[in-house]
């Protein structure tokens, strides 16, 4: 039989609920717009009692802040089997799980919300993308990347990151779509790099081999091999003219 009577926590795990209840609120509305009553009635305690556990709403943001960038930089994780194209295919699906259910409180995380101009706020969002950009030079199989490695993969980790922000406002794009274009454009990144650079076109060649011709890369190639014919031959190769 229950009798109704509450159980009593303790220090961390109270500090942990309110962490948990903030970051719920935070996930449908902007940090800006919940107020500590709404985190205290959402917790089932006193404001007061909010405020026993954390000095204000500045640290209890950055507390709900640490664990959304812990949870976000864990979802770039994955094991290093397989294709290079079905791995980052995967990757994306679990961020965009992140972005979906976490629309504001991914918003303010990336943006900075009322912790603008905090050093601790700024700090975890740059673990975020280190993170991440350290995860994408492990499926690259690769140490010490070089100047142009380190720009294709910082470049698609922020471009990852300012497409979920657009992609919130609307969601005028369907989801998986974003996600295979996502990982098309870090094929596109590479291969542009390699153009340049021979060490970035051993690392595409490298990539390209394991690549199945129904896996991410191999449909981005057959997409642009349906564009081609549709391209006058002299713009492909050159006006005989210009020459």
């Amino acid at each position: 039989m229950t009798t109704g009577v509450r159980r009593r926590m303790g220090v961390e795990e109270r500090r942990q609920q309110l962490i948990g209840v903030a970051l719920e609120l935070f996930s449908h509305r902007s940090p800006d717009e919940v107020s500590i009553d709404e985190i205290a009635a959402a917790a089932g305690i006193s404001r007061p009692l909010v405020y026993h556990y954390f000095p204000g709403k500045q640290s209890l943001y950055e507390a709900a802040l640490r664990r959304a960038a812990d949870e976000l930089a864990g979802r770039f994780l994955e094991p290093p089997h397989g294709p290079l194209g079905a791995r980052l295919l995967r990757v994306m699906g679990r961020f965009f799980d992140f972005v979906d259910g976490h629309g504001p409180g991914f918003a303010a995380l990336m943006r900075g919300g009322p912790a603008v101009g905090s050093s601790n706020a700024t700090a975890m969002i740059d673990e975020v993308r280190q993170a991440a950009y350290e995860q994408i030079l492990a499926h690259l199989e690769i140490e010490g990347p070089s100047a142009r490695m380190e720009l294709v993969v910082r470049s698609w980790v922020s471009l990852a990151e300012s497409t979920a922000l657009l992609w919130l406002d609307g969601r005028r794009v369907p989801r998986g779509e974003l996600e295979l274009q996502l990982v098309h454009d870090f094929a596109a990144l590479t291969a542009v790099s390699a153009a340049y650079d021979a060490d970035m076109a051993d690392v595409l060649v490298r990539i390209l081999a394991d690549e199945p011709a129904d896996g991410p890369f191999g449909d981005l190639v057959g997409r642009l091999v349906e564009l081609a014919p549709r391209v006058p031959a002299q713009r492909l190769h050159g006006s005989p003219t210009a020459r």
